[in-house]
């Protein structure tokens, strides 16, 4: 059943490697196979690995002549050559049958990025487990003080002030930790700590995100994600397939998101 109003994910942040087209398609996949009706678009125009990774899902499925739950790959592509908005377009004709639209953007600053992060309902920004990426969050000392928040920030606190000026509601901002160490690391802890108190200062969400694991590359020329497993015929999982899955479950679990009921 659609929901009245469509909920918008955006996956965002500007640097590249951080793992939003895993995080973009396993989130994606995993509110279909709830039985969600979710459309997608990459907003990656030149890269566009979150769209390949859906087209790769369709064309094996196809090949296999299987049912994989897919969302819907939504066009982004200019009315004419004066359309500066296509975005808003795309997600409109997304909106009438979707419960839920999430938005992949490219690691980079663009016009279409800023663009979706005005319409995010729910923001994920998955970073890598270190100083070098939290540096997209907030400017650090030597010492490790934060001075301030980041470019992408900033970015983030005009999107807010831009949605509370026209009533559409706050966004909902998670910064996910991935790749994170499994041993109880002198830096991991500093990050854990830095975040922390950044996210009381600018107001977003920690949550744990996926942990480096070769399935992740293995799955992506094939379209499949985690949960698509056994439909291909794998009924043993391996021990890091199954913690892998259960940090898909956490992440949907902290998300949040309207009438979302983890089943998996």
């Amino acid at each position: 059943m659609v929901a009245a109003v469509t909920h918008i994910i955006v996956i965002g942040n500007e640097k590249g490697g951080s793992g939003k087209s895993t995080t973009s398609m396993h989130v994606a996949t995993a509110l279909a196979r709830m039985g969600h009706r979710v459309g997608a678009l990459d907003l990656d125009i030149r890269q566009r690995s979150f769209g390949r990774y859906l087209e790769n899902r369709i064309y094996f499925a196809q090949k296999q002549g299987i049912a994989l739950p897919t969302p819907r790959l939504g066009a982004l592509e200019a009315a004419d050559p004066n359309d500066i908005d296509p975005l808003s377009r795309a997600v409109a004709e997304l909106e009438a049958e979707c419960d839920f639209i999430l938005l992949d953007c490219p690691g980079s600053h663009t016009r279409l990025s800023q663009m979706a992060h005005m319409l995010a309902d729910t923001l994920i920004t998955p970073m890598n487990d270190s100083f070098i990426d939290f540096d997209l969050l907030a400017r650090v000392s030597p010492e490790g003080k934060v001075l301030g928040p980041s470019i992408y920030a900033e970015m983030v606190w005009n999107a807010r002030q831009t949605r509370a000026a026209a009533g559409a509601g706050p966004i909902d901002w998670l910064v996910l930790r991935n790749r994170l160490g499994t041993q109880a690391m002198h830096n991991k802890r500093k990050v854990g700590t830095a975040l922390t108190d950044l996210s009381k200062r600018i107001g977003f969400r920690v949550a744990p995100g996926f942990a480096e694991r070769v399935i992740f590359r293995e799955l992506f020329p094939r379209g499949l994600t985690l949960l698509d497993l056994k439909d291909i015929g794998t009924e043993q999982l391996s021990m890091s397939n199954i913690a892998a899955r259960q940090e898909l479950r956490e992440l949907i679990s902290t998300l949040k998101l309207p009438g979302v009921k983890v089943d998996f």
